[in-house]
């Protein structure tokens, strides 16, 4: 199998993905499987591909038998053929999966986001597929690697190997993407609370200003 370009790679994650969290929809059209390559959140990098693109992409993809096409609807969908494609079992798959999704993660970022693809025991557990993964066989290449800790991280992260060698940007001190999943959860319940701080600031401006209105006060700043 031949290097996947960055958007086949999203096309084939999206389908791997969107086959355990939305199982009502898969096999999938052209046009979910766009909005899902096209999707803005947990997505490293965001693209923004045509459906001629996604289209191009998949006859890629069915080429090297990691896509097949799916008949018998009014409309073509597309179902993936990863684990036996690749020849990984449905674990390796998920990670790979995240890996091509998200871009380089840690260990327990990988446990913490792949819960909806395999539920994996601990992070020792995700640790073992990842080392098999990182080892050629007679069958296939390596599929992933593991990265040089980035200054001021406390783990490692992976990378994925289907696109080629991964271009690491240089870091310095704190990296988001090496953050746990506690640090990852706080930073999100802090974000939380200043939507909800801010949500309550404006409710009480609106209070203020309605309240001046029929006092006859002035309630512009100066």
């Amino acid at each position: 199998m031949r290097t996947l370009s960055a958007l086949e790679a999203r096309v084939l994650a999206v389908l791997v993905e969107k086959e355990s969290t939305v199982p009502d929809s898969y096999p999938l059209s052209l046009n979910a499987l766009t909005l899902g390559c096209n999707q803005k959140t947990a997505r490293d990098p965001v693209m923004n591909a045509s459906e001629a693109d996604v289209l191009l992409a998949l006859e890629e993809l069915k080429a090297m038998h990691l896509v097949n096409s799916v008949s018998g609807s009014r409309v073509v969908r597309f179902e993936h053929n990863g684990a036996r494609g690749l020849g990984v079992p449905g674990a390796g798959l998920a990670l790979l999966t995240l890996l091509m999704l998200r871009g380089p993660q840690t260990t327990a970022e990988l446990r913490l986001h792949t819960e909806r693809l395999h539920r994996f025991a601990d992070v020792s557990s995700v640790e073992g597929f990842l080392e098999e993964l990182a080892e050629a066989t007679d069958k296939r290449p390596a599929f992933v690697v593991k990265l040089a800790r980035a200054p001021g991280a406390r783990e490692s992260r992976w990378a994925h190997l289907l696109c080629g060698e991964p271009v690491i940007e240089a870091q310095t001190g704190f990296s988001p993407g090496a953050s746990s999943p506690e640090q990852a959860e706080d930073i999100a319940h802090l974000r939380a609370e200043q939507q909800r701080l801010s949500r309550e600031l404006e409710q009480l401006k609106l209070l203020v200003q309605r309240m001046a209105g029929e006092l006859g006060i002035d309630s512009s700043l100066s």
